[in-house]
């Protein structure tokens, strides 16, 4: 795997990961435009991964 496209994935599932616990152990504000843009993150690993 290309070093940047495991640096993406890391840092992706750092955010997510980081959003998740933020919302439910510090009752964060969740809405649907946050959500998004963690989505449009995700989708943006993946479109990493499936080029590779």
């Amino acid at each position: 795997m290309p070093l940047g496209t495991a640096y993406a994935i890391w840092t992706g599932l750092g955010t997510v990961g980081t959003f998740a616990l933020g919302v439910y152990l510090f009752q964060e504000h969740f809405s649907i435009p946050k959500a998004i843009c963690v989505l449009l993150i995700l989708s943006g690993i993946a479109g990493l991964k499936l080029l590779h």
